[in-house]
């Protein structure tokens, strides 16, 4: 295609040679990006530069000019279709990966459980006998709530989106501040917060003990009557059992290769070639760090600007996101956090493999994927 330094032509063949082992150059890396499956941002073949522009010799041959193209074009086109062969299942790399799998529920005292569940639902947890906490953190469909921000005793909307309750305990602090750092705090904070519960652990004990089933089942599971100890301890070990394993990722991590489709497939490793995985790892896909929002673009409201990584479990069932619950949809999260916390415009491919991704976090509990109607 091209005459060798030395031969006929002299320097000026010479130059043209390294000239077009860089458009070669070029080819190669546009076929390595498609062998990949097209997961790396790729520079536009409309914006490679153009003849004059670059030092480029103007006295190259329209034909060598075409020749040049050819070849990159043909990779090209080699390289997508490779990408978009179906090919065989592939399996996970096990300790390699920046995810783990959720494990089964932790063995608590059933009773103790099977009173926190009762307290959950419960509207004598609030002041006025008016709210439980299924009011805002609904276990039949998400364990949060539909709401860009749940509304308060007095009328007035929440501070923050509503996080789920699911798989609350496997992060190590609780809340979007990350103020506490156990189940118990969080619960206690909750009763007496005057715009969540305006009540407070000792006067629940005083209702749930004026109710003598109630108070028979505290002392069949504490020995002792409700107080504000155990009212605290049964709701946090009913909480800790909200976990939900059995994902599809979950299942493709224990080496079940067909879990996922080649798109969620695609979508992981783009998750993790961009840098996701950086804050939304370990067995909770996020929980464990703080950071801080709007790194490079504002996201979401700007104040506080750290918050605690939320988790992206089961995270397709839990719209709005953020924590004003700005982001009406899971596509469109997707696309403000590449913006504002990775500086990149992702493209609409590569939003919708991350979106099949994400999909596949969703667990299951009581035996039914989250979010399924009854």
């Amino acid at each position: 295609m091209c005459r060798k330094p030395g031969s006929e032509g002299g320097a000026g063949s010479a130059k043209l040679f390294r000239l077009d082992q860089e458009f070669l150059k070029r080819a190669e890396y546009f076929a390595s990006a498609h062998r990949l499956g097209n997961m790396l941002r790729v520079t536009p073949l409309r914006q490679l530069p153009r003849f004059g522009e670059t030092g480029i010799v103007r006295s190259v041959s329209w034909r060598r000019t075409i020749a040049v193209f050819t070849v990159i074009l043909g990779c090209l086109q080699l390289s997508l279709a490779e990408a978009q062969a179906p090919g065989p299942a592939r399996a996970s790399g096990g300790t390699d990966e920046p995810i783990t799998a959720i494990s089964s529920p932790p063995t608590i005292d059933s009773l103790k459980v099977k009173l926190g569940e009762r307290l959950f639902d419960d509207p004598r947890l609030s002041h006025d006998n008016s709210r439980s906490c299924s009011s805002c953190h609904d276990l039949s469909t998400n364990g949060a709530s539909s709401r860009r921000r749940d509304i308060g005793l007095d009328g007035s909307e929440l501070p923050f989106n509503t996080l789920t309750v699911f798989n609350a305990a496997l992060s190590f602090r609780f809340g979007w501040e990350g103020k506490f750092r156990t189940a118990e705090s969080d619960v206690r904070s909750s009763l007496g917060n005057p715009k969540i519960m305006a009540s407070s652990p000792s006067e629940v004990a005083e209702k749930i003990g004026a109710d003598s089933e109630m108070r028979n089942k505290f002392l069949a599971a504490y020995g002792r009557s409700p107080d504000a100890r155990n009212i605290i301890d049964a709701i946090a070990s009913f909480q800790r059992t909200l976990v939900t394993p059995g994902s599809r990722f979950d299942r493709w991590l224990a080496g079940d290769a067909t879990a996922l489709s080649t798109d969620e497939l695609d979508g992981y490793d783009l998750f993790k070639s961009l840098g996701c995985g950086s804050c939304h790892q370990g067995v909770n896909i996020g929980g464990n760090l703080f950071q801080r929002h709007g790194i490079f673009h504002p996201l979401a409201s700007p104040d506080p600007a750290i918050l605690r990584v939320p988790s992206l479990r089961n995270v397709a069932t839990t719209p709005p996101y953020f924590h004003d619950g700005s982001a009406p949809t899971l596509d469109d999260a997707v696309r403000k956090m590449g913006k504002a916390q990775l500086n990149t415009m992702l493209t609409d491919p590569q939003v919708k493999a991350i979106v099949a991704f994400l999909h596949s976090l969703t667990g299951n509990y009581r035996g039914k994927p989250v979010g399924a109607a009854p």
